[in-house]
C-alpha cells in the first residue's frame, strides 16, 4: 500500500550484488525485478519466498524503452551516467516523464534522478532509502529551502493544474524571490509546515491586503501563484479580480512575472434537462456556463440533480468519460432548499420548485457538512451562479444549469488510515515500514512528544499536526476526517499502536461511524512496545507467561484493574504495569503492590524502566518490597518477576522452565 501511488514499478539490476541490493523491494510483490537473461540458469538462487526476477533477452536499451511508457517508476541498480544515457532519449515533459531513481550498488545512497516532483522520484527515492538503510540524495531547490514543490502542491488535495509559467515560478522560488499567492478557495492546510524564510506572502483577493510570511522582502514580486476555481488565463484574471494591487512601484514597468494557477475542485454543477438530452447537448451547456462566468472545468467536483435522472443517458455518459461523481437527491429533500428561480412549472412536473440550483447547492453542502476539518463554524455553499436554460442546434432537449461552490474541495482520492507504531523512540527501533509509511503520508497526527522523537523522517511540505496527551480521541476524530477527505493520514504512537495505542481507538471511532470496512483504507503498523523495550534493556524477564496490565483508571474502572491484578499475581505470571503513576493518580501503584506483596515473597525481583532508549533513559533493578523508593511516571514500565525470576550480574532473568520444572527431551 506504501508504494502504491508509484506502481507500477520497474526495477533494474545487470549484476548479482545489484540484485542483492535491490530483492528487500520484492517483499510485498510491489516492484517487479528485471535482469539480464544470462544471471539466469538452472543453478541460479533466488529465495523462494520472493517474486523471481524477469529476464530480458535482449539488450538493456531495448527493454528500458518497451517499459518506459507501462511503468510510472523506475528503479536502476546500476552507474548513474549508464542510467543518463539509457533514459535520454526517452525523456519528453517533466508533466509525463515517470520517476527514476537510482541505487548506489555500494549500499550507500539512493539518488533521485528525473521526475522529483512530478514523476514523484524526490519521495520514491526517500522510501526506498528508508527501506533499503540508505541515505537518499534529492537536488531540488524546493528540497533544499524545505518547501513542497509548486507543481505537486495541490495534488493532496485533488486540485487540478492550470495554465501558467511552471518553470518560471519554480525559478523563482528556488531564487527566493518574494512570490504572490492569491488563495480564492481551496484547503490552506499546505501552508501550516512552510519553514521560517519561506518566499511566499499571502494577497487577501477581496481586499488586495497582503500579509508577507518571512520570507526575503524588498525585491518587489518574483512569481504569482493563483488557487482558484476561475480560468486561468492571465487577462481574464485581471479583468475579474476584485483585487487591487498597491501603487506602482519602481518594479512595475517591469515584464510580465510568471504565473500559474491550481484548481480546487469546489464546484458543483446542478443539472436539470429534458428527456432525451444528449451527452453532446450537456457538455456544451456546462462549458458554455461555466466560460461565461470565467469559471474553470477542471475545479468541477461533481454533478447533482433529481433521483428521476438517475438513467438519464446522456447525464450518466457525460459523468462517466469525465471520471466525475453524480449525486442525486429526492424531490422532496431538493424543494426545502430555498433558491432565487423557483419554478411551479418544474414543481407541477418533478415535485420541487427547483432542480439545478437546489441539486447544486445541495451537492455542496453534503461535501462540506460531511467533513469536520476545522473548528471553524459551518460555512454554507455560495450559489455561483443561478440557473440558465441552454439549447443547441441540432441537439433536441434543454439542459439547465446551475453552479454552486463548496467551502470544502472534492479531492477524489480514497483516503488512507495508517496506524503507526514508532517503537521505544529511537529511529533505528522504528521498522522500515512503519519509517516508510510516516515518510509517505500526506498528513502526520501525533502526540507532541512522539512527533518530535520522529522528526528526522518527515519531509518538506509535509503537514504535521501535534496534539496533548489527554486529546487521544480528538485525534482520532481528525484523523479519520482527514481520510474520509482522501488524505493519506499516519495516526503515531509509540510503542506498538495496537498495545495500548490510538489502534484500538480510531477502530473504535470507525465502527461508531459505520465504516464499511474499505474506505478509507486502513493498515496497522507494528512496533517494539514499551515492554519489549523496557525487558530487553534489563536482560530477559519475559521468558514465560507474562501479562501487561495498565494502572490508569481513565477508561477501565479502578475495581476492574484491582481484579485483574489479583489474578495476575495469584496466577504468577511475568506482568508489565503500564501508565503506573500520573500527577493526580499516585495511589493505584501503592495498591498493586500491596496486591503482589500478598502472593509473592518480598524480594521478588522488580525493574524500572522509564524512557527506554531514549536520550533520558533511566534504569533500576530493585525488589518487589523496594521499588515504591524510585521515582515513577507515565513513561515508566515496571516489570514484576514470577517466583522463578532472578538477578544475576545486574541483568534480570527468568528462566525458560517454571520452578526448575524441564520436561525431559523423548
Amino acid at each position: 500500500m506504501i508504494f502504491q501511488d508509484f506502481q507500477p514499478i520497474a526495477a533494474i539490476a545487470t549484476t548479482p550484488a545489484g540484485i542483492n541490493q535491490l530483492q528487500p523491494l520484492l517483499q510485498n510483490h510491489t516492484v517487479t525485478l528485471w535482469i539480464p537473461a544470462s544471471l539466469v540458469s538452472p543453478t541460479s538462487s533466488f529465495p523462494p519466498s520472493l517474486p523471481r526476477p524477469l529476464p530480458y533477452p535482449g539488450s538493456l536499451k531495448d527493454q528500458i524503452a518497451a517499459l518506459w511508457t507501462s511503468h510510472r517508476s523506475f528503479i536502476f541498480c546500476l552507474a548513474t551516467g549508464a542510467v543518463v544515457r539509457l533514459i535520454a532519449p526517452l525523456l519528453q515533459d517533466k508533466s509525463s516523464d515517470p520517476a527514476v531513481i537510482v541505487v548506489d550498488e555500494s549500499g550507500e545512497f539512493v539518488i533521485s534522478l528525473c521526475g522529483g516532483h512530478q514523476g514523484g522520484a524526490d519521495q520514491l527515492a526517500r522510501l526506498v532509502a528508508l527501506q533499503l538503510g540508505m541515505t537518499p540524495v534529492i537536488t531540488g531547490a524546493a528540497h533544499r529551502i524545505k518547501v513542497p514543490g509548486i507543481d505537486v502542491l495541490g495534488i493532496p488535495f485533488g486540485w487540478q493544474k492550470g495554465d501558467g509559467d511552471w518553470t518560471g515560478v519554480s525559478a523563482a522560488i528556488a531564487r527566493q524571490e518574494p512570490v504572490e499567492v492569491i488563495q480564492e478557495a481551496g484547503s490552506t492546510l499546505w501552508q501550516k509546515p512552510l519553514p521560517e524564510g519561506h518566499p511566499f506572502e499571502w494577497v487577501e483577493p477581496a481586499t488586495g491586503h497582503r500579509s508577507r510570511g518571512t520570507g526575503n522582502g524588498g525585491w518587489g514580486t518574483g512569481a504569482r501563484i493563483w488557487i482558484s476555481p476561475a480560468l486561468g488565463e492571465l487577462d481574464t484574471r485581471q479583468q475579474t479580480a476584485s483585487i487591487q494591487h498597491p501603487a506602482p512601484s519602481p518594479t512595475a514597468n517591469r515584464p510580465p512575472i510568471p504565473e500559474v494557477h491550481w484548481h480546487p475542485r469546489v464546484l458543483w454543477v446542478g443539472i436539470g434537462c429534458e428527456r432525451g438530452s444528449s451527452k453532446r447537448l450537456i457538455e456544451h451547456a456546462v462549458r458554455e456556463v461555466l466560460r461565461s462566468q470565467q469559471l474553470s472545468e477542471q475545479a468541477i467536483a461533481g454533478v447533482a440533480t433529481i433521483d428521476l435522472k438517475a438513467d438519464e443517458r446522456g447525464l450518466v455518459e457525460y459523468c462517466r468519460d469525465r471520471n466525475l461523481p453524480c449525486r442525486y437527491f429526492p424531490a422532496a429533500l431538493l424543494r426545502t432548499i430555498v433558491t432565487p428561480n423557483p419554478s411551479a412549472i418544474v414543481e407541477a412536473e418533478v415535485g420541487t420548485p427547483s432542480v439545478a440550483e437546489a441539486a447544486a447547492l445541495a451537492g455542496a453542502s453534503l461535501t462540506a457538512a460531511a467533513l469536520t476539518l476545522s473548528a471553524d463554524p459551518f460555512q454554507p455553499p455560495l450559489l455561483r451562479v443561478p440557473k440558465q436554460i441552454i439549447r443547441l442546434d441540432g441537439e433536441p432537449g434543454a439542459v439547465t444549469i446551475a453552479v454552486a461552490q463548496s467551502p470544502q474541495e472534492y479531492t477524489g482520492r480514497i483516503g488512507k488510515l495508517w496506524l503507526v507504531g514508532t517503537g521505544p523512540g529511537q529511529l533505528d527501533q522504528m521498522t522500515p515500514a512503519a519509517q516508510t509509511a510516516i515518510a509517505q503520508a500526506d498528513l502526520v497526527i501525533g502526540y507532541s512528544l512522539y512527533l518530535d522523537l520522529i522528526r528526522p523522517l518527515l519531509r518538506p511540505g509535509q503537514i504535521v499536526e501535534a496534539s496533548s496527551i489527554t486529546q487521544e480521541r480528538q485525534r482520532a476524530e481528525r484523523a479519520i476526517a482527514l481520510a474520509n477527505w482522501g488524505l493519506t493520514v499516519a495516526v503515531v504512537s509509540s510503542g506498538d499502536c495496537g498495545i495500548y495505542g490510538m489502534a484500538g481507538l480510531v477502530f473504535e471511532q470507525l465502527q461508531a461511524q459505520g465504516w464499511d470496512g474499505h474506505q478509507p483504507e486502513v493498515q496497522v503498523f507494528p512496533g517494539i512496545t514499551a515492554l519489549q523495550a523496557a525487558a530487553s534493556r534489563v536482560g530477559a524477564p519475559l521468558m514465560h507467561d507474562f501479562c501487561a496490565i495498565s494502572l490508569s483508571d481513565l477508561l477501565t474502572p479502578w475495581e476492574v484493574i484491582e481484579k485483574r491484578l489479583m489474578a495476575a499475581a495469584q496466577a504468577d505470571f511475568v506482568v508489565a504495569l503500564y501508565n503506573p503513576r500520573s500527577q493526580t493518580r499516585t495511589r493505584q501503584i501503592e495498591m498493586a503492590q500491596k496486591i503482589f506483596l500478598d502472593c509473592r515473597a518480598a524480594g521478588t525481583p522488580v525493574a524500572i524502566v522509564r524512557s527506554a532508549y531514549r536520550a533520558d533513559e533511566q534504569i533500576t533493578l530493585t525488589t518487589l518490597a523496594e521499588f515504591l523508593t524510585v521515582p515513577i511516571d507515565m513513561l515508566t514500565i515496571v516489570l514484576i518477576g514470577n517466583q522463578s525470576s532472578r538477578f544475576h550480574a545486574n541483568w534480570f532473568v527468568t528462566p525458560r522452565g517454571y520452578l526448575g520444572f524441564e520436561r525431559p527431551v523423548s
